[in-house]
């Protein structure tokens, strides 16, 4: 018998803590069920030290690529006939992530007590995305357990693929960018003032770009506190503004509407729509179930609030092209592609044509953006620069002028 500490709430939660006396984690569990109490966590008590089973969902995420291992490794412990909790067991020991670690051990005590793999997925929202928990219970009930779960780490490979490429685009110019905006500021806050002093010394009145500078210059330094208060203060405001609903909405849709990226994010959108609908059709995911996720793996709540509609329209008996042509969400390509596989029975095989093909046109729109970006940063950079250079030096040249007559 081994000691556990244990933290949980009652109905009325009021937070409790405990000592129990038991063989292990899961009749602690069941005893705390048993009382009606929400369990937090379980402390198994080990001479001087102790390893803390986080039972309650916990508060960071999992990184997709340790998901993607995880999901693969049970998939071929399973194919190999090795039972769940023992195969839990087995990536307890091997995975190094302290928080997945704490998950899996309390999946395998939730498979222990009598739960089946999907509900325990679903405790876990933070750990595992719900597309995890959906295609787990079809794989379990058409008994392809292993499949499906091979099927999930493809997918997040290919997620993961699209977010790196995107992330890797964008890297240059916002580096570019940033580096821009330390010159200008740097300029205009230290070198400008110094050469303020330089022009009082010469006399004389001073060329218009020069005094537009100063002017400039004058300005940020005497209110440089307040602008960043001003934009830091803005950030915090704008944050908890777009995580309402109402200011995600805007700002989404804000986001749709800008030129050159508006197109771009349009294209992830759609691209993360229609591969989720894939591989959950070709997982048997219930089709009303399926809405309610590819909303949520889209990235945009307008997308979002489209699948909704679309959901709506099919309980009331309507095919998934039509309402999804009603929307104005998708573009016609979209909606008529989806018809044909639904008229000819292969839906699944037209939605991954559908997302192979914008996953394309995302990469060609990446190097057009990345290509396109380059020459405008560096050629507002050098004319930004160069107008400093220039109305800083123009005052000098003029008394150079002057002492050669």
């Amino acid at each position: 018998m081994a000691k556990f500490n244990y933290t949980a709430k009652d109905e009325e939660a009021r937070l409790l803590t405990g000592v129990f006396e038991a063989r292990d984690t899961v009749s602690v569990a069941r005893e705390l069920k048993r009382r009606n109490l929400t369990i937090i966590s379980i402390i198994e008590e080990r001479g001087k030290k102790s390893v803390n089973l986080t039972i309650a969902g916990g508060r960071k995420k999992v990184k997709s690529i340790d998901l993607v291992v995880f999901s693969r490794q049970l998939a071929t412990l399973i194919d190999a006939g090795v039972s769940l909790v023992v195969g839990l067991n087995i990536l307890y020991e091997q995975v190094e992530d302290k928080y997945l670690k704490q998950v899996i051990w309390s999946l395998k005590s939730d498979i222990e007590a009598g739960n089946s793999l999907s509900d325990s997925f679903a405790r876990y929202p933070l750990a595992f995305p719900p597309i995890f928990a959906n295609m787990v219970k079809a794989g379990e009930s058409s008994g392809s357990l292993s499949e499906v779960l091979e099927r999930i780490a493809d997918y997040m490979e290919r997620t993961e693929n699209l977010k790196r490429k995107i992330k890797s685009a964008m890297t240059y110019p916002i580096i570019v960018i940033s580096m821009s905006i330390i010159i200008i500021t740097f300029l205009i806050l230290k070198v400008v003032p110094a050469f303020k002093g330089i022009f009082a010394t010469l006399g004389g009145s001073l060329p218009i770009p020069t005094k537009i500078l100063i002017m400039v210059s004058d300005s940020g330094v005497r209110f440089f506190p307040i602008i960043i208060g001003g934009l830091i203060f803005s950030y915090i405001v704008f944050i908890r503004y777009i995580h309402t609903d109402k200011g995600r909405m805007q700002f989404d849709q804000f986001k749709l509407k800008l030129p050159v990226f508006g197109p771009l994010m349009n294209k992830v959108a759609i691209s993360r729509f229609t591969s989720t609908f894939a591989i959950l059709v070709k997982s048997g995911v219930d089709i009303l179930e399926i809405f309610d996720i590819i909303g949520r793996v889209s990235g945009n709540m307008v997308i979002e609030q489209a699948a909704q509609q679309i959901k709506i329209n099919l309980q009331a008996g309507e095919s998934i092209s039509t309402p999804m042509e009603e929307t104005g969400r998708f573009p016609p390509f979209v909606s008529k592609m989806i018809a044909v596989g639904e008229q000819t029975g292969e839906l699944e095989k037209m939605l991954t044509k559908i997302s192979d093909y914008y996953e394309a046109q995302i990469n060609e729109s990446l190097a057009g953006l990345t290509a396109m970006i380059e020459p405008l940063i560096i050629s507002f950079l050098g004319v930004t620069v160069g107008f400093i250079v220039v109305a800083m030096f123009l005052p000098i040249f003029k008394v150079t002028q002057m002492m050669g007559r």
